[in-house]
């Protein structure tokens, strides 16, 4: 299942933003009203939870300075990726794309698809906020 935000143009530089992005505290600033816990576990690895839903563990997959930050499930039970793709504008804008991929089986993509696509959408619409 692959679900991508529209690109939200945010006025900081690139590295600004992949700098913000790369401290995993600051995700908690990102998250929707519902978040009902959030613990940053170790420099590579928080925890997160909504109203309603299960924990879940993220940790950095991988990054590529000022231009990519990817997330993933820190369980093999629910495979997925969080990705930033960040690209600059300007010297004080860039543009951030986010892209959630994972392996689910049919009944369990149907179940997620509006939940996981709201959630992303409001990661997005609060970095552009930044």
């Amino acid at each position: 299942m692959h679900i991508e935000t529209s690109k939200k143009t945010i006025t900081k530089s690139q590295k600004e933003v992949y700098e913000f992005l790369s401290e995993l505290k600051n995700f908690e600033a990102l998250m929707p009203d519902s978040i009902s816990k959030f613990e940053v576990l170790n420099p590579d690895r928080f925890l997160f939870q909504l109203s309603g839903m299960p924990e879940i563990v993220l940790e950095r997959k991988q990054q590529s300075p000022d231009h990519q930050i990817v997330l993933g499930a820190a369980s093999e039970k629910l495979p997925f990726t969080l990705t930033a793709d960040i690209n600059a504008l300007g010297e004080d804008q860039c543009e951030v794309a986010m892209n959630f991929n994972g392996e689910f089986n049919a009944m369990m993509a149907m179940m997620i698809k509006t939940p996981i696509t709201n959630f992303m959408n409001t990661l997005s619409e609060n970095l552009a906020r930044l």
